[in-house]
C-alpha cells in the first residue's frame, strides 16, 4: 500500500476537527467581544451582580453584628466584662442594618436598572446615536456646555460669581468628579469599552451631575440677586453702558440731597471779625 495514502487513511480526522475547533474558536471570539448594542445592558447585569454580592456581605455583616451583641449581653454579669461593651455592640449592630436595608435597596435599583437597559436597547448596529456609549457621551457633553454657560454668559457670571469660584466647595467637588469622568471618556463614540469600564464611566458622569446640581442650588440659595430671563436677542451693550450711567447719576444725586440736609442741620457757628483788607499794591509801570 502506498505510505501516503497509509498516512492519509490514518490520519484523515485532523483536518475536520482542526476546522471545528477553528470555528468554535472564533465564535467564542465573537462572543467575547463587547457589543456596543448589548453594552448597556451588560453593564446593568455586572452591577446586579456586584449588587448580589454586596447584599450577601451586607447580610452576614448584620450576622455578626447580633452574635457580638448576644456575646456582649452573656458577658454583662461576668467578671471580664467591660464598661460600655453592650451599647457599642447595639450601636455596631444598628449600622448592619442600615448597610443591610441599603445593600437591599440597592439590589431593588439594579433590578429595575437591568429592566430599563433591556428596553432601551437599539434594535439595529446602524443607530449610533441610540447606542449606549453615544447616548452617555451626549450626556457628558451637555454637562460640559452647562458649566460653559457660566463662563461665556455675562448675566449669569454676575449673578453667580460662586460658579466661577473653583476653591469654592462645591464648584471644587464638581471639578474634581468631571476631572474623573474626563479621564474615563473614551476616545470617539463608535470605541469598544468593556462592560466594567462603561459602568465606571457611567457612574463618573452621574457623580459629576449630581455635584454640578448640588452646586448650582448652593449658588441659587446663596446669592440675593435673581438670574435675569434668558433672551435670545444679543446683548445691547448701550443700554448697558446707559444702565450703569443713570445709577451713577442717581448715586451722585443721593449724595448730594444728603450733603446739603447735613449742611442745612448743623448749627451756625458765631461769625468771625473780619480781618482787615489789605492795601492793593500799586500797579507797576509798564
Amino acid at each position: 500500500m502506498d505510505p501516503i495514502l497509509a498516512l492519509a487513511a490514518e490520519w484523515w480526522w485532523i483536518a475536520p476537527a482542526g476546522a471545528s475547533a477553528g470555528a468554535l474558536g472564533w465564535a467564542g471570539l465573537r462572543r467575547r467581544r463587547p457589543s456596543q448594542r448589548r453594552l448597556e445592558l451588560d453593564a446593568a447585569q455586572l452591577d446586579l451582580r456586584r449588587a448580589q454580592q454586596g447584599v450577601t456581605h451586607a447580610r452576614a455583616q448584620l450576622k455578626v453584628a447580633r452574635a457580638e451583641l448576644m456575646r456582649a449581653q452573656a458577658e454583662k454579669a461576668t467578671p471580664r466584662a467591660t464598661a460600655g461593651a453592650v451599647p457599642e455592640a447595639r450601636r455596631r449592630l444598628q449600622v448592619a442594618e442600615r448597610q443591610a436595608r441599603a445593600a437591599v435597596a440597592e439590589l431593588k435599583a439594579r433590578r429595575a436598572g437591568v429592566q430599563a437597559a433591556r428596553a432601551m436597547m437599539p434594535a439595529s448596529r446602524k443607530e449610533i446615536d441610540r447606542m449606549p456609549l453615544a447616548r452617555l457621551m451626549a450626556e457628558h457633553d451637555a454637562l460640559l456646555a452647562r458649566w460653559m454657560d457660566y463662563e461665556t454668559d455675562a448675566a449669569k457670571a454676575i449673578g453667580f460669581p460662586m460658579m466661577l469660584d473653583a476653591r469654592w466647595p462645591p464648584m471644587d467637588l464638581f471639578l474634581r468628579e468631571h476631572q474623573q469622568a474626563s479621564w474615563l471618556r473614551p476616545a470617539s463614540r463608535d470605541a469598544r469599552m468593556a462592560p466594567a469600564d462603561y459602568s465606571a464611566y457611567r457612574e463618573a458622569v452621574r457623580r459629576a451631575t449630581h455635584a454640578f446640581d448640588a452646586a448650582e442650588r448652593a449658588a441659587r440659595q446663596g446669592t440675593p440677586r435673581e438670574l435675569p430671563e434668558p433672551d435670545d436677542r444679543s446683548p445691547d451693550w448701550a443700554e448697558v453702558a446707559q444702565d450703569l450711567l443713570d445709577n451713577a447719576q442717581r448715586a451722585i444725586t443721593r449724595s448730594t440731597e444728603m450733603w446739603n440736609r447735613m449742611r442745612r442741620d448743623r448749627p451756625s457757628r458765631p461769625d468771625r471779625p473780619s480781618r482787615p483788607d489789605r492795601p492793593s499794591r500799586p500797579d507797576r509801570p509798564d
